[in-house]
């Protein structure tokens, strides 16, 4: 299954159990821990959905450092 957290936050953090949920994921997918099913699994989102909200936390679904893709680039 999986681990299972309690967090307790501060009253005047308003944040609801799925933005926590899609915060989490989107750091763990940008640290590339997850990889983009799990992490929208985890979110408790499709692909699609997740895909297009993590922009929001600066996460970009191509999660390649830009030293590798322009190696890349140079390769080809």
């Amino acid at each position: 299954m999986g681990k299972k957290f309690t967090l307790e936050l501060p009253d005047q953090v308003e944040l609801s159990e799925s933005e926590v949920a899609l915060m989490v994921a989107a750091h763990l997918y940008d640290d590339g821990r997850l990889s983009l099913g799990q992490a929208a699994d985890l979110a408790g989102l499709d692909k699609r959905t997740f895909a297009s909200s993590i922009g929001k936390f600066k996460v970009s679904i191509f999660n390649t450092p830009i030293e590798d893709v322009l190696k890349d680039m140079r390769d080809a």
